[in-house]
């Protein structure tokens, strides 16, 4: 993903779903317009944000160009103008959608996550609970975009190329702690985290999210399978608050 590599960020969306900041990097094609200055990237983020919302709202079948600009409050034909075919749209939103994402997961004051100890454990549970709790919103959005790649092979190129910006750090941060196998233990930590997001976001615990301190003990279990008593139980019940 790269964010800043002492904190999971791509702990709890390294699946690819969405990606980081550095996504603007990918390449593409699609008839994006370039902006400069703070009033471009503005509106840049306003139409990114719309088609968001449109996407949590009404799902894929209702992001359209025109929509984006109602819903955005902007004269008709500026989201045309922006990006001007449907895959620079889909792009801008993936783009938008990691850079937010990336905000929710490396929040200030996220303990540690490199190297051994309770450190993996809170920040991961940290992480988790907040993208669980405050930002709903972001999951819907990225199962949206995550569908919609499986069935346009030129998103799902650009899609991939973000999602490993969050796989990067996750396997540095099981190297650190100690893992002897960090890519298969990431992968492993990543399928825990992202059938627990869809369960909270999109299943039948959607009303039922675990607390801090539940997250933190299923963590603790998790990672005490891959790297043994080098991870201390959780059930003191000991940690950052969410």
């Amino acid at each position: 993903m790269p964010p800043r590599t002492t904190r999971p960020t791509s702990a709890t969306s390294a699946s690819g779903a969405s990606g980081a900041s550095g996504a603007s990097g990918a390449s593409s094609t699609s008839g994006a317009s370039s902006t400069s200055g703070t009033g471009g990237t503005a509106r840049a983020e306003l139409i990114a944000d719309a088609a968001l919302a449109l996407l949590v709202e009404r799902g894929m079948r209702g992001l359209t160009h025109r929509a984006v600009d109602e819903r955005a409050g902007l004269p008709q034909g500026s989201t045309s103008n922006h990006a001007r075919t449907r895959q620079a749209l889909l792009e801008a939103a993936v783009r938008r959608h990691a850079e937010r994402e990336m905000r929710v997961l490396t929040p200030d004051g996220m303990p540690a996550a490199m190297g051994g100890g309770a450190g993996p454990v809170d920040a991961l549970a940290l992480a988790l609970h907040r993208y669980l709790t405050r930002h709903p919103d972001l999951l819907i959005a990225r199962y949206e975009l995550a569908l919609e790649a499986t069935r346009r092979p030129e998103l799902r190129a650009f899609y991939d190329v973000t999602g490993g910006q969050f796989r990067e750090p996750l396997v540095a941060m099981m190297t650190a702690a100690g893992s002897a196998e960090p890519e298969r233990h990431a992968l492993s930590l990543v399928a825990w985290c992202e059938g627990l997001m869809f369960a909270c976001a999109a299943g039948s615990y959607h009303s039922a999210v675990p607390s801090l301190d539940e997250l933190r003990r299923g963590f603790a279990e998790l990672l005490r399978g891959m790297l043994g008593d080098a991870v201390p139980s959780a059930g003191d019940g000991t940690g950052p608050a969410g």
